[in-house]
């Protein structure tokens, strides 16, 4: 294995042991866990009715149970539509322009086979594991095949909580909107090592880490059985230790900062390590074919990461207009900042360098765009253009490895700056939504921590990483050792169309 792979692995490992020994340095214990990650992805669980309040003579009927609003239900449809237009068309196009004229229908057939192929793992076992109680780290099998939804006997469809008490969606619209999530996640992952794997051995690999890296970390992250059930500090704990371990830790990931990016870029990295470097780096030309294209995907990312963002709060209210704008000023604040400093730096301003700064802005403020500020955004967009801009160059040098379209970069790097100053600017004092508590049903009366909360955070970040570095190194080796992972050296020479699909994207 290789020695930088083993070093990183290593002091992973230290980080995190000091991370489960270390105490918290929020003031509040495991119970009150549930109420500082109160924004995050709501558990699919159907919402139960209010118990019967005995009267004096006889019990009041049940109060009937909550049912979907249709604009909550419509927002998130549109919402899940829009996930899909980031990933087909939005990153096949936004990879395909970044590689060379001779691999552009492969990274575009990886990208729509992999969303695909994880649409339907999804449908028959991932969701179940994801987002049904079982332990701390895996769902349970209640919704193997989508099993349950529909009650034949009662001739009623289950619901999915929210961040409401009393709010619910159709949970099939739920599992629609969760799986795009898992798909984009999966297929960012081949920009790492395009140009040089084969299209089997992508398969085979996405079906092994999706089933035991995404899927886990989803489950740790964002799954818990929503909030109607909580009534006073003995159901708090109670339902609290139900869910995620990374969820009663208190971390926030308001759409997928730890789930996606830095899941995906840690996959990614590792990838590019183990498959090595394409023939020629360094020596050769790699430039992007097609810089029109990468463009019009990353604009199609831009408008399709508002269904991504805001469509994370489940609702269509005030914390989805809050995501919807944060989205638009981070994003932008990255372009600008990101661009400039490569004017400064470079010379000259660059279209690749404007469509990797938007890229930066939207990771960067994924985590935490329904719980910070416009203002927080703004900073949080401003810092990510600059420091995503040192990750595709500077870090990029010092690891050494070939991230071919820099998914560690700007995933990876932008992933974990956001995911941390999630955890500054959700402070109410910096303009944050801060904590909310589901007792009382209002925002936590308990003083805000930053340092505890950029704590939990960092546990967060610390295991996402170790979790997927591990799972991707056996997965490899495993798709290796069966498959094998790259492609012979003259059929990267003559290019993956050709010879891996029997196409050309383009016709003289």
């Amino acid at each position: 294995m290789n020695k930088a792979i083993k070093k990183w692995l290593l002091g992973g490992a230290l980080l995190l042991a000091f991370g489960l020994a270390a105490p918290s340095f929020a003031a509040d214990e495991a119970p009150a866990k549930v109420e500082a990650a109160s924004e995050v992805a709501a558990a699919p669980a159907a919402v139960a009715a209010p118990a019967a309040v005995a009267a004096p003579a006889a019990a009041t009927p049940a109060a009937a149970a909550p049912t979907p609003n249709k604009g909550d239900t419509a927002w998130m449809m549109v919402s899940t539509l829009l996930v899909i237009l980031m990933t087909i068309p939005g990153l096949a196009l936004f990879y395909g322009g970044l590689v060379r004229a001779k691999n552009m229908l492969s990274i575009l057939m990886q990208v729509f086979m992999i969303f695909a192929v994880v649409i339907v793992l999804w449908c028959m076992y991932g969701y179940s594991i994801a987002f049904t109680e079982g332990s701390a780290f895996f769902g349970g099998f209640d919704r193997l095949f989508l099993n349950g939804i529909w009650d034949p006997t009662k001739a009623a469809f289950s619901t999915a909580a929210t961040f409401s008490k009393g709010v619910v969606l159709p949970e099939f619209v739920y599992v629609a909107f969760q799986g795009t999530f898992a798909a984009i996640t999966c297929a960012l992952i081949v920009g790492a090592f395009a140009e040089r794997a084969k299209f089997t051995a992508v398969l085979a690999f996405v079906v092994i880490w999706f089933t035991f890296s995404y899927l886990p970390i989803a489950h740790m992250v964002w799954f818990w059985t929503g909030p109607d059930a909580i009534k006073d500090a003995a159901t708090l704990a109670t339902e609290g230790a139900k869910a995620g371990w990374i969820f009663q830790k208190g971390a926030l990931d308001f759409a997928g900062g730890t789930v996606v990016h830095i899941n995906a870029a840690v996959a990614g990295l590792v990838g590019s390590i183990m498959i090595g470097k394409r023939v020629g780096y360094g020596r050769e030309s790699m430039a992007p074919h097609s810089l029109t294209m990468t463009m019009i995907g990353a604009s199609l990312l831009w408008v399709g990461w508002f269904g991504f963002n805001a469509g994370s709060a489940l609702e269509a209210g005030d914390i989805a207009g809050l995501a919807f704008i944060n989205t638009l000023l981070a994003t932008a604040a990255a372009t600008v900042s990101w661009v400039f400093g490569e004017w400064i730096a470079k010379g000259k301003p660059s279209m690749l360098g404007g469509a990797s700064g938007a890229v930066a802005g939207l990771v960067a403020v994924t985590p935490a765009c329904g719980f910070v500020g416009p203002m927080g955004a703004l900073v949080l967009g401003l810092l990510a253009g600059i420091i995503c801009l040192w990750g595709v160059n500077g870090l990029k040098r010092l690891i050494g490895a070939d991230d071919s379209l820099d998914v560690f970069g700007v995933h990876g790097v932008g992933g974990i700056l956001g995911a941390l100053l999630t955890g500054v600017f959700a402070a109410p004092q910096l303009g944050g939504q801060g904590l909310f508590d589901y007792v009382t049903n209002t925002l936590s009366a308990d003083p805000y921590s930053i340092g505890g909360q950029v704590w939990a955070q960092a546990q967060a970040v610390g295991t996402t990483i170790i979790w997927s570095a591990v799972v991707s190194v056996v997965a490899y080796k495993l798709v290796d050792l069966v498959i094998g992972l790259r492609v012979p050296e003259e059929a990267e020479r003559e290019g993956l169309d050709i010879t891996s699909h029997g196409e050309s994207a383009y016709h003289s």
